[in-house]
């Protein structure tokens, strides 16, 4: 039992957990809202002036109003956590904190057509990730403690995209939605897993990103980047576990570029 220090007690790490992959997430708003800009200032009147006149790729799909496709992607995944007040008073954990890890993946475009400018997207997706929360001990000679979360979900996502006016055969456009999914790999039921901190396998989030249509003669190419924030409390709690009980809440959070080919 270490010796409690009241200094100590009011100094939490709070802000240094906090901060934790917080320049990520910002950098990535940022390109959004630069993207949102763009569409603001006046490109369809413009963009439909260079098109006049000229044969483009794009056209054909414009008769379209429906088509699919796959789309490839890259994630890196993470949990923003919260600490309960149990976090204060336990001798164990000086810092609880999640490092975001690699994954992939692989699913089909359903796109709908709604006017000129609007489409309804559905995009069932294989996706593999990987979280793990780290506990930082509170003796210089203590080992951290890791707990790896690596899970295969089933994604439903539904999107509204708004696309600008096509400039010869590109068109940038932004998207917003909501995505459910479901962990196939989860071992929160299993008993070997008793002793550790357990996820829950359903998750909400919404989703929101950008990104650039290039028209070809036989498909089109969609590269987008898009994040994903969660909004219900996947933390399954357990009162006779340490490490469950200093976390009071955990949301998952997801950066992903993806690589759409439709058509």
């Amino acid at each position: 039992m270490r010796t409690t220090n009241t200094r100590n007690m009011l100094h939490l790490h709070r802000h240094e957990i906090v901060a934790v992959g917080n320049g990520r997430w910002q950098s990535a708003m940022r390109l959004a809202f630069v993207f949102c800009c763009l569409l603001q200032l006046q490109l369809p009147t413009a963009f439909a002036q260079f098109n006049q006149g000229k044969n483009l790729n794009y056209l054909d799909f414009q008769q379209k109003n429906y088509y699919f496709g796959i789309t490839l992607g890259y994630n890196a995944s993470d949990y923003r956590i919260y600490h309960s007040k149990d976090f204060i008073r336990n001798d164990s954990f000086t810092r609880a904190e999640s490092v975001t890890g690699p994954g992939f993946n692989l699913g089909i475009v359903s796109n709908l057509k709604v006017g000129e400018y609007f489409d309804i997207r559905f995009l069932p997706t294989l996706s593999f990730t990987e979280h793990t929360i780290r506990y930082s001990p509170a003796g210089q000679n203590g080992l951290i403690v890791s707990r790896p979360i690596e899970s295969v979900l089933v994604e439903l996502p539904f999107h509204v995209r708004y696309k600008s006016a096509p400039y010869h055969d590109f068109r940038l456009f932004v998207i917003a939605g909501v995505k459910y999914s479901f962990d196939v790999a989860s071992d929160s039921r299993t008993r070997q897993a008793a002793g550790l901190v357990k996820i829950a396998p359903t998750d909400f989030q919404v989703e929101y990103g950008a990104g650039v249509q290039f028209f070809f003669p036989y498909f089109i190419f969609s590269p987008e980047f898009k994040v994903s924030q969660g909004l219900n409390n996947v933390l399954i709690f357990n009162d006779r576990l340490q490490q469950s009980t200093v976390l009071e809440k955990v949301l998952s959070r997801t950066f992903t570029i993806s690589l759409h080919f439709e058509g």
